[in-house]
């Protein structure tokens, strides 16, 4: 395939997806007026593609059709196509998303579909080979037959796009108000997600299978509020799978995005922000719940990897990291594409004989601990693809792996720990896969509560400060102050694009846990006006928020709202978990009342589908839960305040919010109800409230430790 000597459009954009199409003879238009008017004129079908620049399938396409001279030449003459970043613009990809799953009952991308000049979609599906393959029809065959069909029978082809958008909008418009909110239904929910658990390999469903962090976190909160011991086993042992399969990088830290297999084993290579981000938490929280060391330990590493590789010199984090990589000219491993070719996985895989050569005498422990053998324990991949390959996964826990070699436990721990540190070297010379550098609001969002947590559980500043210094780049990079507005993405004009409702949510939330780690109130207020303009300008009228604005909203297209949590949650189900923590810490009932209308407008879909929902359920234990606010009074900056902090955070209570009371209260934006809250006799002071109902306060640990214990 050949990539043209003159640039399409594309090179004026911004998006390094839309930049890995720039050279492609495909006559690439961004999404905008300019391509729709074109059409328009025309009366040409519009072929949109949308993707993301860490996709598999998307550079595949790429390099078989879009690079394609024979292809490129049908597209250009008979539609007009656009390309879009579906990272850049989430509001475009939930409608056509929706419309393809619903056309042909599976999505995924690349998503490609054939839209009328009024952007009405009429067909659709994600990859399509270059020629007929795996029972699909050739790429250059649909072309030709949808332009045949387009000429013959315009008129039933829009008609049919007209029904389809018709019943798109009712479908895209959030679900009905449903029932009264009843607690049984968070019983409900937890025996759905237990009907789906894997007893054998752990998660949920079969291949392939992804992390779902909410899922983790709705299972500790149901454990918490009823001490139900099933629902904390079920997300430890997921949670124990992952950071044992090859889903996790043993080396470099980080969870890639999820497992081809059932057990864990072979991942999807590319690396996600999001799915770090939230999985952070959930090890944190683990720790918190089990006290045992090794989820710590893989938080830690995992944020390791995303302080070194994914942020950027100002502060803020970089969105992704591709799965597939180009071999390098000194990598002795062997590379099973040719050369000059980027192949899956490439830089995470290893040859058994390679690592003996760089371990020596040390190789015969690391390779029983992680599986590696001669001839590759990927080798039943489905397609033959890794054959003789090696992923690290652990296959003996560091106990039996002491007890084959028959050493103590701590000598074959350190000299894995040496190994690691050899082999990452190595790895570090390899050429890394793409990084796509975008920043994006939301995602850092995220980050800013990973990192929040982080601090909370290990009392390390630098998590702190990683998280203060993000938040401080957003906001002087991708705020517009005068209209308390943000932007989604460092990709895009902050003068055009408003963010949307996700990005609100989360940075609302990971300032909200900022306060929490810090005391600093700056951070509090900030989330509290980003929240107000998420009610203003995204809430809808019967609860649950729309993607994008009011101002936002398209004639030609429908406002979204997204009804379910997936790998990463909808922003109505985080908006109304941080709704009423802000309602408990500023005493503001129209927050709540903000928060309960989107509870009961999501009740039905919870009762009916409560898999899809975790997130959601666990704002819906979050309102149901008799609120644990406390308040400390004082400096926390003394060792007094340390240690009474350190004992907060010790504790896993989920339904709590932490309130700061300066020693000059006068000057605080907080409720008066919380000023009059005084230190006792010069130190610092703890009150433990439950249902507005407050303790009397203590100024000891173990005082402080006593009144938490009854939670």
């Amino acid at each position: 395939m050949t990539k043209s000597a003159t640039p399409n459009r594309l090179i004026h954009e911004k998006s390094p997806y839309l930049l890995q199409h720039a050279f492609n003879p495909v006559d690439w238009r961004p999404w905008g007026k300019e391509a729709h008017e074109k059409a328009r004129a025309g009366n040409k079908p519009i072929f949109l593609s949308i993707g993301y620049s860490t996709c598999h399938w998307c550079h595949v396409m790429e390099k078989e059709s879009f690079s394609n001279p024979e292809i490129a030449e049908i597209l250009n003459q008979n539609f007009i196509p656009i390309k879009l970043d579906r990272e850049e613009r989430p509001d475009i990809d939930k409608i056509y998303m929706t419309a393809v799953q619903a056309m042909s009952g599976k999505g995924g991308w690349p998503l490609n579909v054939f839209l009328t000049p009024d952007l009405k979609p009429f067909y659709g599906g994600t990859y399509f080979p270059p020629e007929p393959r795996w029972g699909m029809q050739g790429f250059p065959q649909l072309l030709n037959r949808i332009t045949d069909l387009w000429s013959k029978e315009k008129n039933g082809i829009e008609a049919d796009a007209e029904r389809i958008s018709d019943a798109l909008k009712e479908m895209l418009d959030g679900p009905p108000i449903g029932p009264e909110l009843e607690e049984r239904l968070l019983d409900r929910a937890f025996s759905a997600f237990e009907g789906s658990f894997d007893p054998e390999h752990f998660g949920f469903g079969g291949a392939p299978k992804f992390p779902v962090p909410g899922n983790q976190a709705f299972l500790f909160r149901v454990f918490q509020r009823t001490q139900n011991l099933k629902a904390k086993d079920m997300a430890l042992q997921t949670l124990r799978a992952m950071a044992s399969g090859g889903i996790y990088d043993h080396l470099g830290g980080g969870f890639h995005r999820y497992s081809t297999d059932a057990f864990w084993r072979l991942p999807h290579f590319e690396k996600m922000l999001y799915d770090n981000a939230q999985l952070v938490i959930n090890y944190l929280e683990a720790y918190q719940i089990e006290k045992d060391p090794a989820f710590l330990q893989i938080a830690q590493e995992t944020l390791d990897y995303i302080l070194r590789d994914m942020t950027d010199p100002q502060g803020a984090f970089y969105s992704a990291e591709d799965a597939d990589s180009l071999p390098t000219a000194k990598d002795s491993h062997k590379n099973l594409k040719p050369a000059g070719e980027k192949s899956e996985g490439l830089f995470y895989l290893w040859d058994e004989a390679e690592i003996r050569n760089i371990l020596g005498s040390e190789a015969d422990i690391f390779c029983h601990h992680y599986g590696i053998t001669p001839e590759g324990n990927l080798s039943n991949s489905a397609d033959g693809e890794f054959e003789g390959k090696n992923i690290l996964y652990i296959a003996e826990s560091l106990e039996q792996t002491a007890r084959h070699f028959d050493r103590p436990a701590s000598e074959v721990k350190a000299k894995i720990e040496a190994a690691k540190k050899k082999l990452l070297e190595i790895r570090s010379k390899r050429t890394r896969p793409m990084r796509d550098e975008k920043i994006i609001s939301s995602w850092n969002g995220l980050m800013l509560s990973a990192l929040a947590k982080a601090h909370e559980t290990t009392g390390d500043p630098r998590y702190l400060s990683a998280a203060q210094k993000a938040a401080a780049f957003i906001r002087e990079n991708l705020y517009l102050p005068e209209s308390n507005t943000l932007v989604h993405s460092s990709s895009l004009n902050p003068s055009l694009n408003e963010g949307f409702s996700d990005d609100y949510a989360f940075m609302a939330q990971g300032l909200l846990d900022i306060y929490e780690a810090s005391g600093d109130e700056t951070p509090l207020s900030w989330a509290a006006e980003l929240s107000e303009k998420l009610i203003k300008d995204f809430a809808a009228p019967y609860g649950g928020f729309y993607l994008s604005s009011e101002k936002a909203k398209s004639a030609s297209l429908p406002r979204v709202m997204d009804s379910a949590d997936s790998v990463e949650p909808c922003s109505s189900s985080v908006a109304a978990s941080v709704l009423l923590r802000l309602s408990l810490i500023l005493d503001r009932a129209d927050l709540r009342s903000a928060a309960m209308k989107t509870l009961r407008r999501f009740s039905g879909l919870m009762n009916e589908r409560p898999t899809s929902l975790s997130h959601m359920l666990s704002a819906f234990q979050l309102s149901l839960s008799k609120p644990v606010l406390i308040v400390i009074a004082g400096k926390t900056d003394s060792k007094e305040g340390k240690a009474l902090l350190s004992e907060i955070r010790r504790h896993f209570i989920p339904n709590r919010a932490i309130v700061f009371v300066p020693e000059n209260a006068s000057k605080s934006l907080l409720p008066s109800l919380f000023k009059e809250m005084k230190n006792s006799s010069g130190k610092t002071t703890v009150y433990v409230c439950r249902d507005l109902s407050c303790q009397n306060p203590v100024s000891t640990v173990d005082e402080l430790s006593k009144l938490l214990s009854q939670n």
